[in-house]
């Protein structure tokens, strides 16, 4: 089958950013010898470092702070532009351009973990309230919404998946994986945002 048909879309740069690091130095260092350019931030950055993969920071990437106790560090236009530009688009490309905004073919995100915040006894509101993801919700809804281009991950049980997938195909994946992934993304975010709103509104 051709890669055409496949609508294969090579892995050039990723951001990482987990709460959850299960199986991740396997999928990281994968990414580090496939030649992928990894930004990150925070806590998984410091893993990352840890195991020699060394990402670049994503504030180092965009020039801007993290900003507000890490509630902005992600919402930027070299962040989501890079995810949701389409890539045969001609007035998309020469907004890039202009802007010096790189492709990002690949978002490796888990969310904040709002539901075992919460169910911890002795939770307080504003525990719960710092506990809603705001920049993992927009990424992996970006790159969901692109899928046609861009790979997004937000199960350590799919690195296995995703590999697999480069591997065979000389570092990309095919639209039906894209596909699948972002399916699962739009699962992932309603159920969020549901746990969210029970519980404002028991409270």
């Amino acid at each position: 089958m051709s890669d055409d048909v496949l609508g294969l879309a090579k892995i050039r740069r990723a951001v990482v950013s987990v709460s959850n690091k299960s199986g991740l130095d396997e999928f990281a260092l994968f990414l580090k010898e496939k030649g992928v350019e990894i930004l990150s931030t925070g806590g998984t950055k410091k893993f990352l470092d840890g195991i020699g993969v060394n990402p670049i920071e994503v504030s180092a990437y965009t020039g801007f702070p993290e900003i507000m106790d890490g509630r902005v560090k992600t919402l930027h236009p070299k962040i989501h532009g890079g995810i949701l530009n389409i890539r045969d688009n001609l007035s998309h490309q020469e907004a890039k351009n202009l802007l010096e905004i790189k492709d990002i073919d690949l978002i490796v995100v888990n969310l904040y973990p709002f539901r075992e915040t919460i169910a911890r006894p002795d939770v307080t509101l504003e525990e719960a309230i710092e506990n809603i993801d705001i920049g993992g919700p927009s990424m992996i809804r970006a790159a969901a919404k692109n899928y046609k281009y861009v790979t997004v991950v937000v199960d350590p049980a799919d690195y296995s998946w995703v590999m697999g997938e480069m591997r065979a195909t000389d570092g990309a994946t095919s639209e039906a994986l894209r596909l699948d992934l972002a399916k699962r993304v739009f699962s992932l975010t309603s159920r969020y945002d549901q746990a969210i709103y029970d519980y404002l509104e028991k409270r």
